[in-house]
């Protein structure tokens, strides 16, 4: 009888388990980022909280290296709710993220619970401080692995594997804080993640590394939002951003432009990848819409470079529910008691 040579997936599949632990065990976690920072600016810095709505509810979906089989999608749910107390100093948010790759198994759930304080330092100068507090849990499931004990001479699979399986989910705490210090047409972000480097729990040394970012924009307006409720905004927005974890660092350069309802952004990314994988270069191209109290957006990400574009770029979509009530915030301007408005863009 011939012999059945086995399919590229079912090859594949062992590769992948180990590429995947050797980045586990080795080369040590990273995070997910989002080509949306400013929807997911809970993720980015917990002294977004409150900053930039009264409350917000924000759902985003991002679909990684779809070429790839089983793509990278991080699922993520937003919320901050700014505490309607004398001087509105405190405000409150809840954080949920999960990343999953299908092919290789693997499974990160993180729950946060975010705190920030807002100050005043002048007439137009204010200052967030934020703190973060993660829960979570990393496991890399087997099921969908074929290894090659288990495949036979006629091509069929059979039996299960002698390959030790025996990697436990690993559970572990995050702390985070970070500071915005913005004006009604400026802003600068610097955020530090994972400052205690929890150990993920592999037998080796797996610590998911300190992240440090910073970031910021100015925000020149053609056409100036009022303080009532009708309002219109015309407005360009140059944005940059640094961020480093584990060796491996990002740099971000790019321009929004809005034109209620309508927001349209372009930001060029250069990523230097940890070992020798060559630096990726990517072009995201972001569009969101507001109406009323809903915010919706879309980016793509363009592989500029060969690697970037073979792994085939990223989908992102973000729905966000906001409320900003406009009238009180210009009763409270009057008073002086209130902050200026972040002017980060909202996609």
């Amino acid at each position: 009888m011939p012999q059945r040579t086995p399919s590229f997936s079912q090859l594949l599949r062992p590769a992948l388990l180990a590429s995947l632990l050797g980045l586990a065990l080795g080369a040590r976690g990273q995070d997910v980022y989002f080509s949306q920072p400013f929807a997911t600016r809970l993720h980015t810095n917990p002294a977004f909280t409150g900053l930039v709505d009264d409350y917000s509810v924000t759902l985003s979906y991002r679909n990684q290296l779809p070429t790839l089989a089983g793509s990278f999608v991080s699922t993520q749910a937003a919320g901050d709710l700014r505490l309607n107390q004398t001087g509105q100093h405190h405000a409150l948010g809840l954080l949920i993220n999960q990343d999953r790759a299908g092919s290789v198994g693997y499974t990160r759930l993180e729950i946060g619970g975010l705190y920030a304080y807002h100050t005043r330092i002048n007439e137009k100068l204010a200052l967030s401080g934020g703190l973060r507090a993660s829960y979570g849990r990393q496991r890399v499931g087997y099921d969908n692995f074929v290894f090659g004990d288990q495949i036979q001479e006629d091509g069929s699979v059979t039996g299960p594997t002698a390959e030790a399986l025996d990697f436990a989910p690993a559970n572990y705490l995050s702390l985070g804080t970070g500071a915005v210090l913005y004006t009604e047409q400026f802003w600068l972000s610097v955020a530090g993640q994972h400052l205690n480097q929890p150990d993920l729990g592999f037998r080796q040394q797996s610590e998911l590394p300190l992240l440090l970012s910073v970031s910021g924009g100015y925000k020149f307006f053609a056409v100036k939002p009022g303080l009532g409720i009708a309002t219109r905004e015309v407005s360009y927005t140059p944005v940059a951003a640094y961020t480093r974890q584990g060796g491996s660092q990002r740099l971000e350069t790019g321009v929004y432009v809005t034109a209620s309802p309508v927001t349209l952004g372009a930001v060029y990314r250069n990523i230097s990848p940890l070992g020798n994988v060559d630096v990726q270069h990517v072009l995201a191209v972001v569009a969101g819409v507001q109406a009323g109290g809903l915010r919706l957006g879309y980016s793509y990400d363009v592989g500029l470079s060969r690697l970037s574009a073979d792994l085939g770029g990223a989908h992102e979509l973000t729905l966000a529910l906001r409320a900003f009530d406009r009238l009180e915030n210009a009763h409270r301007r009057l008073k002086r008691r209130v902050y200026p408005a972040a002017p980060c863009p909202a996609f």
